[in-house]
């Protein structure tokens, strides 16, 4: 097995085994009864969680407490150890993928990085052009009740301010 070059062929490989992944993990927990947690990050960044029972905080704070309990009892477990030793790997893979990667490979990663910046300031973007309308919208709305209220404190006070009746009627 190796790494897929093509970056789109990449990306494909990757949600189609990632959504795999998930289903397989739901479908273990529901038929085993076990409480699953997977955490995966793309090569964008973006975070995948799955935490089939719970929160995926609390199988953390699980699995915390059950490392503390076996250190107590006797020192590190094999499975930590193959925990770290399986870090360790993934690291030195890590290292070795970026080590390798030629000119294109690393310009053609620059574009696709750029594109995803471009995607992302677009949509801060458009979130913050809605927030700004929403905030004009509000402002409008309350522009309008706070001379409702002028309006109804003069009333009350006997005081009509006719140049706002006269705008009010034309």
């Amino acid at each position: 097995m190796r790494r897929i070059e093509n970056p789109v062929h990449r990306q494909v490989t990757f949600c189609k085994r990632r959504a795999g992944l998930l289903k397989k993990a739901r479908e273990l927990s529901v038929l085993c009864d076990a409480e699953i947690g997977i955490i995966i990050f793309s090569t964008h960044g973006k975070l995948y969680e799955l935490a089939t029972k719970g929160t995926m905080q609390s199988l953390i704070e699980r699995y915390k407490n059950t490392c503390a309990e076996a250190q107590a009892e006797g020192g590190e477990t094999n499975q930590t150890q193959d925990t770290v030793q399986e870090v360790s790997k993934m690291k030195q893979e890590i290292d070795l993928t970026m080590g390798h990667m030629t000119l294109d490979e690393l310009q053609s990663l620059e574009r696709y990085l750029e594109i995803w910046m471009n995607h992302i300031r677009a949509a801060k973007m458009q979130i913050m052009f809605r927030e700004i309308q929403a905030l004009k919208n509000k402002e409008g709305i309350l522009k309008a009740a706070n001379e409702l209220l002028q309006v109804k404190i003069l009333e009350q006070n006997g005081v009509y301010d006719l140049s706002s009746m006269v705008a009010d009627i034309q």
